[in-house]
């Protein structure tokens, strides 16, 4: 599929390439060892306006549409995908809904600083009873004058511990299942607010997660994000958005995989010739190709829809099943090429194999995308 990308965008993405190669790549090690970002590629970061990528400019950011942001995005999946999460986070579900569902008041309160990095987003739905089933939320919010005072937990929260603003599902309504839901925006600082314990996680090294507790937590009422009730449907809204984004970071991660092992097939010698002279490794190889190709076109179909402001509850589905289901295939084949040099840590084939795991689970499974299809095709056919 031919992507038109403007000359603005264009820049920018060779710009990040640049980044990606001789700034973040050299210090991918670095951070597998000490499960940290360095703070330069941090500050780099922010003086290339990567954290306000979906702020418009009128508030700070960049204000690039999705087809440009999947682009910014495929060049970011072709390094260390712990870096690449914070920032896909931060960018993604942790400020689409500020900038899609806030007030006028909320955005010029929130997005400035957001857009710069100084403050860092973070999105709050999931807790120890309600991952999937995101209607069974125990975390509950009642209202007391001009306050709403929230209790309960959250667990497996992206970002958390560096997290400046929380976008929080939480129960207003329990007689009204899914439609008691609301989102609130809360800062770290509010009273009864705080961050757990840091999860310990088998990959995405340098990328956070904590449990969130809040007990008697106090927020303004004017922090309701959109309306009361409609928590359940911004939350779907969000996690939507940001699909087609999370495909293109798993494009990159795929296509910078295939890309090592084309260079280990050539160069690897076995048998007194390069190993790609094998079919078995042709064929491994030509099915990375085909995966890659496929999930290429369809990230950039859904990224253009949302951009036409199309509904892609379906599409949006099908492209996050895919991104994750091509990356586990396409990671598992590598570390096959690539024999047991695939299976040291020293080497990165390693460590995408284990960050392309969690992509089959987080922001919905893959079981649950199948659901939300299945739905949507029913719904169609009636």
């Amino acid at each position: 599929m031919s992507v038109q990308l403007s000359e603005d965008i264009k820049l920018l993405q060779q710009g990040v390439r640049d980044f990606v190669e001789y700034e973040v790549e050299p210090a991918a090690m670095e951070i597998e060892e000490k499960d940290e970002i360095p703070q330069r590629i941090l500050d780099m970061s922010k003086e290339m306006g990567l954290f306000g990528l979906s702020i418009p400019e009128e508030y700070g950011g960049l204000g690039i549409g999705m087809v440009g942001k999947c682009a910014i995005y495929e060049e970011l999946g072709k390094t260390h995908n712990g870096f690449t999460t914070v920032i896909g986070a931060h960018t993604g579900i942790g400020s689409v809904g500020i900038v899609e569902m806030g007030n006028e008041a909320q955005k010029r309160k929130y997005l400035p600083a957001m857009a710069t990095g100084e403050k860092i987003g973070a999105f709050a739905l999931t807790e120890p009873s309600a991952g999937s089933n995101a209607t069974n939320l125990k975390t509950t919010a009642v209202k007391k004058g001009n306050k709403y005072i929230l209790n309960g937990s959250k667990h497996y929260i992206t970002n958390a511990p560096i997290a400046d603003v929380f976008t929080v599902m939480a129960v207003t309504d329990p007689s009204k299942g899914a439609k008691g839901i609301t989102s609130f925006i809360v800062e770290k600082d509010f009273p009864g607010f705080h961050v757990g314990k840091i999860e310990k996680k088998m990959g995405l090294r340098g990328s956070h997660s904590a449990e969130l507790f809040f007990e008697d937590c106090e927020v303004p009422a004017e922090n309701i994000l959109g309306e009361e009730g409609q928590g359940y449907v911004n939350a779907l809204k969000i996690l939507a958005n940001g699909r087609a984004g999370l495909a293109a970071r798993n494009l990159g991660s795929c296509k910078k995989l295939l890309d090592m092992c084309m260079k280990h097939a050539e160069e690897r010698i076995q048998f007194g010739k390069p190993i790609f002279e094998q079919q078995i490794i042709q064929h491994y190889l030509a099915e990375m190709a085909l995966d890659i190709e496929v999930l290429s076109c369809m990230t950039y179909k859904v990224a253009g829809m949302v951009d036409q402001g199309m509904k892609v509850i379906k599409e949006a589905a099908m492209v996050k099943l895919l991104g994750s289901e091509v990356y586990n295939r396409v990671a598992d084949k590598a570390v096959q090429i690539h024999g047991g040099i695939g299976y040291i840590s020293e080497f990165p084939i390693e460590r995408y194999y284990r960050d392309a795991r969690i992509t089959k689970i987080y922001e919905g499974t893959s079981e649950i995308q199948k659901n939300i299809i299945a739905a949507q095709l029913r719904r169609e056919y009636r």
